[in-house]
């Protein structure tokens, strides 16, 4: 008798249906709406202008799913939060992570349908198809977009930071600059924590200026500089501690090596290298995150890829590096470290 089921396979199979409904329930501003109280389906439909017999089969699926709780059966049942969507999703909470979310829903998911063009063509998938502008060129262009995106990385990035400042030995040293840093999360979660460091957010001057509002904001613009600069095309500022925070895996292998070997020049001896990605396991069985940003780093770039801390050991040898260690820090992310 053959007992083998179909079941795992189709629900990999309609997972993006799943997807979807969490997308359009954040895009909405479902979770935002309920808050801390409940709604019928009715009250929602009319709130958010969804006809009312599809739009209960949308709530009841999210019940389904753990996203919401219902209390009742029927037309006058109430919708609420779960604790998880209260604490993660609705926008009013500290903890918020829909960022990400509308960004999947607003971009990557239309994107990933053409994942099987972009395997066989080794091309991306996203606006350069239209537009013949690269995903940064686009997104850099737009400053409004640009302080969305930031924000939602923000958010997605802060608990790997927050990780990072607490489990390497950042009071061994005097300096950091991060390279790519973005809205200078990590130059102000490490600062904050430790207050000894003179640190440095490196970036081009469209998003260094969005790192310095928020550097003014927390009160920390006498602690950490907001630095214009090109990683691609000037010599990286000297630092005891070089950081790259989803910086390498955007790049192809040539690139790839060439920023190690700055990171390299523009360390002193003993310095630190550290790079924070969702790393791939080194036999690549296990971090199925690690391996599905690789497979996005096709769609939004061709040549880009992520890799595991086997290779990152190995183009650290070969720039110099003596020794290596690996952090391990939240949802299938690390920080692979390389020591001049």
């Amino acid at each position: 008798m053959n007992r083998l089921s179909p079941d795992r396979i189709m629900g990999i199979g309609a997972g993006y249906c799943a997807a979807k409904v969490l997308q359009s329930a954040v895009g909405l501003g479902l979770f935002t709406e309920l808050g801390d109280r409940e709604m019928t389906a009715e009250a929602i439909a009319e709130r958010f202008g969804l006809v009312l017999r599809p739009a209960t089969d949308f709530l009841d699926a999210l019940v389904s799913l753990d996203l919401l709780a219902r209390n009742g059966d029927g037309p006058g049942a109430g919708y609420r939060n779960t604790e998880e969507t209260a604490h993660f999703l609705d926008e009013t909470s500290p903890a918020y992570q829909g960022g990400l979310l509308k960004i999947w829903d607003q971009r990557n998911y239309r994107f990933w349908a053409d994942l099987t063009e972009a395997l066989q063509t080794g091309k991306p998938q996203n606006e350069v198809k239209q537009t013949g502008r690269p995903m940064f060129e686009s997104l850099y262009a737009d400053p409004r977009r640009l302080e969305v995106f930031m924000s939602a990385m923000d958010s997605a990035s802060s608990r790997n930071i927050e990780l990072l400042a607490e489990r390497f030995p950042f009071e061994r040293y005097r300096s950091l600059c991060d390279v790519g840093g973005a809205s200078g999360l990590l130059s102000r979660i490490v600062a904050r924590a430790h207050p000894h460091l003179e640190c440095v957010s490196w970036d081009l001057p469209a998003v260094t200026e969005i790192a310095q509002h928020k550097l003014a904001e927390e009160g920390l613009g006498d602690r950490v500089r907001a630095v214009s600069g090109d990683f691609l095309a000037d010599p990286l500022p000297v630092a005891d501690i070089i950081t790259m925070g989803q910086i390498l895996h955007d790049w192809n292998l040539e690139h790839k090596q060439r920023l190690i070997a700055k990171a390299y020049e523009a360390l002193p001896e003993d310095g630190a290298f550290i790079v924070v990605e969702t790393l791939i396991d080194d036999a690549r069985r296990e971090n199925t995150s690690g391996l599905m940003m690789s497979l996005n780093m096709l769609i939004e770039f061709g040549d880009a890829f992520d890799y595991s801390a086997a290779d990152f050991r190995k183009w650290c040898s070969a720039a110099g590096f003596r020794s290596f260690d690996v952090i391990p820090l939240a949802a299938g992310s690390s920080a692979a470290v390389a020591y001049k």
